[in-house]
This record gives structure tokens, C-alpha cells and sequence, in this order.
């Protein structure tokens, strides 16, 4: 375990700060988009690959998923439009080598916006795209990278509202009130 890494004191090993907090991120993505009526999938994935252990964390990690989506998905659109203008009803051994051109292109522009970690969400988001993609790619890749977007936005949110400096003064009042309760039991029982 790292030594930074101090879990509330809960029941459940491992149930710490964090994992709460990335708990609750998605699941406020997923109670917004119930009113919008939109699937909440990718939201909710953004929200929790966007939780960080605190805000530096949170900018990076959240940085990654959006900035790999963002990439991944422009690139997805222009190779399955360079696809269907070549072969208007697709050709999966021509995918291949655009998808082999789309990875090496991603790892180029990530490392030039100096954001490597992007390449791993892009590459996820550019395979969607080409393998597994409606006819209507670019309004799929378009509700992507904004679903992902959302997600890391409200994972940046909950870190802000709930750093992990105001969650300990909490818990530590909470702590220190129920140690202060067990002296009066005790005292009590004494009396």
C-alpha cells in the first residue's frame, strides 16, 4: 500500500476516500442523464477513469480520457469516412491497415499534446469506431467524446467539493465525537 494512500477507517478493506468519491461521481452522471434521457454509459466510465486521488491526480487522469477520446474519436471519423468513400459498403481487410495508420497517428499527436496517457482511451475509442460503429459514426463519436467529457467534468467536481484535506477534517470530527462519546459511557460507567 502507498504510504499516501490512508483508507477511512471502514469496514470494508480498501473502502477509502476515493472509492467513495468516484462511487458518487458516477453515480450523479448516471441520475443527470436519467432526466436528459440519455444513456449514461460513457459518462459514468469518464466520471470514474476521471477520479483521482486528488486534484493534480484528477486533472491527469481525467486529462488522459478526454483528451484520448477527443483524439481517438476525430481520427475514428476521418478513417471510416476515408473507408466508405473507397469501399461505400466497408471492407474489413482494408480496416487493418487504417487501423494500424489511426494507432501510430494517435501515438504521435498524444505525445506532441504531451498527454501519453491519452494513447490508451483514444486507441479504445478509435477501434469502437471502426469495428463497432452505427451508420451514423459521426454523431456516435461526437456523443462520445461530450458523454466523456461530462464525466470527467463531474469526476473534477466531486475532487474539488470533497478534497481530501476537508473529507479528514470530517472524519476526524466524526472520530473525535465518538472517541468524546465513549468517555462519557465509560465515565458513566464508572460513576
Amino acid at each position: 500500500m502507498r504510504e499516501d494512500h490512508r483508507p477511512i477507517h471502514a469496514k470494508i478493506p480498501g473502502m477509502g476516500q476515493r472509492s467513495i468519491k468516484t462511487a458518487l461521481a458516477a453515480t450523479l452522471v448516471a441520475l443527470i442523464y436519467v432526466f436528459a434521457g440519455r444513456n449514461p454509459t460513457f459518462a459514468c466510465i469518464g466520471a470514474i477513469f476521471g477520479m483521482g486521488s486528488d486534484m493534480d491526480n484528477s486533472w491527469l487522469n481525467g486529462g488522459n480520457r478526454l483528451i484520448g477520446t477527443v483524439i481517438g474519436g476525430f481520427l475514428g471519423i476521418g478513417l471510416f469516412w476515408l473507408e466508405h468513400q473507397l469501399f461505400p459498403a466497408g471492407n474489413y481487410f482494408f480496416r487493418l491497415p487504417i487501423l494500424f495508420l489511426g494507432i501510430m497517428i494517435l501515438v504521435v499527436v498524444s505525445v506532441q499534446f504531451r498527454w501519453p496517457g491519452a494513447v490508451q482511451p483514444g486507441g479504445v475509442v478509435l477501434c469502437i469506431i471502426l469495428f463497432n460503429t452505427p451508420a451514423h459514426h459521426i454523431a456516435y463519436a461526437l456523443d462520445r467524446m461530450l458523454d466523456t467529457g461530462i464525466g470527467v467534468v463531474a469526476a473534477l467536481a466531486v475532487n474539488l467539493i470533497l478534497p481530501r484535506q476537508r473529507l479528514d477534517r470530517w472524519l476526524h470530527l466524526e472520530q473525535k465525537t465518538q472517541k468524546e462519546e465513549q468517555g462519557c459511557a465509560d465515565q458513566a460507567q464508572l460513576s
